[in-house]
Parts: structure tokens; C-alpha cells; sequence
């Protein structure tokens, strides 16, 4: 941001835990309160960062697993004849994301608490 700004910055989503990160607005004459909520903000935001980056890679590792095992089973490749990347449809993929909540429920209880 420009050094003029008395603003927080938000930037476009990561592309990793799809999270906008945010560079706060440091006062020139911060006190130790407005201080000690910012760093509050800022660990919150790197902790934030971590687990849905680490949830993503989760996600789309497990979901590549599936949709390949789902494939083989029915005696097909991960890209077709065109060179296209093979889908599943959404009632197969329903069950993926059925699991992966229910095998992660725990996770994002304690996430959210």
C-alpha cells in the first residue's frame, strides 16, 4: 500500500487457502492496546492461512485420489481420447464430498472453536 494510506490493504485470494490477505494499517502513534489487537489480527490471519492452505492441498489431493480410483473402476483413464481431463458427474462426486466432511468434521469443529 502507499506509505499515504490509513488503511487496511486487501489483497486478491490466495492461491493456495483461497483467503484474502489483509496488510494492516499501522498508526504512527499506535498504543500498546491498538498494538497487542493487531498483532491479535495478524496471528489469527497467518493461522487462518495455514489450516485452509493445508485443508485445500488435503482437498484436492484426496479428490484426484477418488475421481482416478472411480475411473479405474470402470476401466477409464484420467483424460480422454481428446486429451480432456475425465469427470466424474455431481452424484459421484456427492459421495467424495460426503466422506471428506464426514472424515474432517472433528477438524472443522475445532477450527471453529
Amino acid at each position: 500500500p502507499p506509505a499515504h494510506s490509513h488503511n487496511d490493504w486487501i489483497g486478491p485470494p490466495d492461491k493456495h487457502s483461497n483467503l484474502r490477505p489483509v496488510i494492516f494499517y499501522v498508526p504512527p502513534e499506535e498504543s500498546p492496546l491498538e498494538r497487542r489487537l493487531r498483532e491479535a489480527r495478524q496471528e489469527a490471519q497467518a493461522c487462518d492461512q495455514r489450516f485452509w492452505a493445508q485443508h485445500n492441498r488435503t482437498f484436492r489431493q484426496e479428490k484426484e485420489e477418488f475421481i482416478y480410483s472411480r475411473l479405474k473402476a470402470k476401466g477409464l483413464e484420467m483424460r480422454d481420447e481428446t486429451g480432456q481431463k475425465a469427470t466424474l458427474n455431481a452424484e459421484e462426486m456427492a459421495d467424495f464430498y460426503k466422506d471428506f466432511l464426514s472424515k474432517n468434521f472433528r477438524k472443522h469443529m475445532q477450527y471453529n472453536r
